[in-house]
């Protein structure tokens, strides 16, 4: 079969929602290799398009130019393609509200999270995003990330570190970068980021952050702390925050609190995924009701049963499926996408000369200088470990009567510890999480899923007279 079908399904009574299961689907119409084919529904579930393709059209996705990678008007960066051929775009700036965004990316190993990874740091780069990338897997991740020259400014992001403590100094710097800008922007009269005028679009990139998150993770309540203020507070200041991880379950990764209205309200990239994680992502109303994202094979092409006596069968490699993918906030949130093959055939000894290609020529965008004297040395020498931790957060000196503070610091030595959350508190969490109005009942299935107290509607509607008042 040479040609391409395309099968247009309705429900048969109004009301009802199309379902079906991916496998089933394609034994149905006789098709062995289900990378063949691609399922999409409608938002309201009444509809769907099923197409059938002679062949995997996501086999081979190439990037025939860089520069399609820097980002468009909308704020958009081109990351790869659809089974159809039509970009898969993801926003990193929204020029309408003024905002930087939230991303996740979640894949298990061998997903191919590492490419996916570099093609958004690259296209950062190349759109002139500070990147303050903290690459938790020692520095494997992403190294040419870190660039052939160096450390620091030399590399392809601002700042690049390889540790826990290395990560929490460049959280508290972001942090502190964010309410520097507040207060400034406050003097202005400015509600909303422009971009480039006249700091840069900032992006805090945690990679392998579930090993940051995890229990039992010796900082995990402090990046916490940071990580939700950040995504809470930050996209109005131009300040935007990026998780790269493997997870199997969102108590990996800090608690369900910590990422739900990230992954209500960001952009959300799945790779292959574990079963539990989806199902806890379906729960929690990430994707519509009724819709369907069929499971990601490990590898692609037909499996045909074989006879043991069949003597001239040979075995052959099947393609890997790395970088295939569901981009669940772009236009086909249900139909698979596959992100640009980047890179060289084989691995390389060293850095892989095509992957420092993608990132281009030049220095990366960074940290706007007029915070630099509040941010301090961590950021400015580009420190990792346990040196970047103490220029951050300093120790106390014996003796001192400052309040442990060193004299040239101008941090507190400790991050701020949240206080108990009161209904108050919670509810303005989720009227800062959600651009669009909410009815009482939304707001009390909100509160009621963020892990806290159950309560009550009357106990929603007397608060947020308060509020109002």
């Amino acid at each position: 079969m040479s040609k391409i079908y395309e099968l247009t399904v309705e429900a048969v009574e109004a009301g009802d929602i199309i379902t079906y299961h991916p496998m089933k689907l394609a034994n149905a119409l006789r098709i062995k290799d289900v990378n063949r084919l691609a399922v999409e529904t409608s938002v309201m579930g009444d509809k769907a398009l099923v197409t059938i393709y002679p062949h995997d059209p996501l086999a081979r996705v190439i990037l025939a130019d860089p520069q399609i990678l820097v980002m468009d008007e909308s704020g958009r960066v081109w990351i790869g393609r659809y089974h159809n051929g039509r970009p898969s775009l993801l926003r990193l700036y929204d020029p309408k509200s003024g905002s930087a965004q939230r991303l996740l990316l979640f894949g298990t190993t061998g997903a191919g999270k590492s490419t996916a990874g570099q093609i958004i740091l690259a296209a950062m780069k190349r759109s002139g995003i500070a990147v303050l990338y903290a690459d938790l897997k020692g520095g494997q991740s992403a190294p040419e990330a870190y660039g052939q020259t160096g450390p620091g400014a030399d590399g392809n992001v601002a700042w690049r570190v390889t540790t826990q403590e290395g990560t929490m100094a460049q959280l508290r710097t972001t942090w502190l970068t964010m309410m520097d800008r507040q207060e400034r922007y406050a003097r202005l009269g400015r509600s909303k980021f422009l971009r480039d005028r006249p700091d840069p679009l900032i992006y805090q990139i945690v990679d392998e952050a579930n090993r940051l998150l995890e229990k039992g993770a010796p900082y995990r309540d402090e990046a916490t702390f940071y990580i939700k203020d950040i995504g809470r507070t930050g996209r109005s200041l131009g300040v935007g925050i990026g998780l790269f991880a493997q997870a199997g379950h969102l108590e990996e990764m800090g608690g369900s609190d910590t990422l739900r209205a990230m992954l209500k309200e960001g952009e959300v990239i799945l790779l292959r995924w574990t079963s539990s994680m989806m199902k806890q992502l379906v729960t929690d109303g990430l994707l519509p009701a009724g819709q369907v994202l069929a499971p990601i094979p490990k590898y692609a092409g037909e499996v045909d049963l074989v006879s043991q006596f069949d003597e001239e069968h040979t075995d052959d490699d099947r393609p890997g499926t790395q970088g295939t993918a569901y981009n669940v906030n772009g236009r086909y949130p249900t139909s698979k996408m596959r992100f640009w093959n980047i890179g060289s055939e084989m691995p390389t000894e060293g850095l892989d000369p095509m992957v420092l290609d993608l990132y281009g020529p030049g220095a990366p965008a960074e940290i706007e200088q007029p915070a630099w004297d509040l941010i301090g040395d961590a950021y400015c020498q580009r420190l990792d470990g346990m040196d970047a931790y103490r220029a951050v957060f300093p120790e106390p000196e014996d003796g001192g009567g400052d309040g442990g503070r060193k004299a040239t610091s101008p941090v507190p030595a400790s991050p701020p510890k949240p206080r108990a959350r009161t209904l108050r508190d919670r509810i303005q969490a989720v009227l800062d999480a959600h651009d669009d109005p909410l009815d009482a009942l939304q707001i009390l299935e909100l509160v009621n899923a963020d892990g806290g107290r159950e309560v009550k509607l009357g106990s929603v509607r007397n608060t947020l007279t308060a509020i109002r008042n």
